[in-house]
């Protein structure tokens, strides 16, 4: 996964609530494992039934073609917990949502993929999205993850919460298998000592299944 640390780019407003993941990777691009996922991202808000782009939908627009920050509305992610969606996201070039809040399930994906995902307050959220809106994607917002903090292009910025344990997952590019093996000298060294003073657990073992060994009536 690569690391997370700092975010300088285009950022485009997405502001309806209620997003869900079908909206977001509709079901066509799930059944073909060499999908282009960025291509399906959206893909019937971006695109008409015929095949033709709906250059009304913000991502279909110029300046918002390298959107890296994607700012949304409530309950972004709802839905079904396919992790695609966030695989698309990341495939089109955006490693960052702001929304007021997040699916549970969705954000936790999206957190796994690299892919930060902020919480602001609703009057936050209403002055950001009218910022992205003025500028029009002619100058980059930054997201500094070290420092907690969204910069805008005039120089203003708010800054955000997260908890220490995602912030040093994304900085660090790693997954939780990840952050548990920066720690193994410490497991294999409780193994070792476990050995004489839990000497018990040496000797556990399941009995394999058995479908012939059917417990008496």
């Amino acid at each position: 996964m690569v690391p997370f640390t700092k975010l300088t780019g285009v950022a485009a407003s997405l502001p309806q609530d209620d997003v869900d993941t079908d909206q977001v990777l509709p079901t066509p691009w799930l059944r073909d494992p060499k999908a282009d996922l960025a291509k399906g991202l959206f893909g019937y808000l971006r695109r008409a039934p015929a095949g033709k782009t709906e250059s009304d939908f913000v991502l279909e627009q110029p300046p918002f073609r390298r959107t890296r920050i994607l700012v949304c509305g409530s309950n972004f992610g709802c839905g079904s917990s396919r992790e695609h969606a966030v695989w698309a996201i990341k495939a089109f070039g955006i490693r960052c949502l702001i929304a007021p809040s997040f699916a549970d399930v969705f954000r936790e994906n999206c957190l796994r993929n690299g892919v930060l995902a902020i919480r602001l307050p609703a009057e936050q959220m209403e002055a950001l999205h009218a910022a992205v809106q003025s500028v029009a994607g002619a100058s980059p917002f930054v997201v500094d993850l070290e420092e907690r903090r969204i910069v805008y292009p005039d120089g203003r910025s708010v800054t955000f919460d997260i908890s220490d344990h995602e912030r040093e997952a994304l900085l660090l590019g790693l997954d939780d298998i990840g952050l548990t093996e920066r720690h193994l000298s410490e497991i294999e060294r409780w193994e070792s000592t476990s050995r004489d003073s839990l000497p018990f657990l040496q000797d556990f073992r399941i009995a394999p299944f058995d479908p012939s060994n059917k417990p008496s009536q």
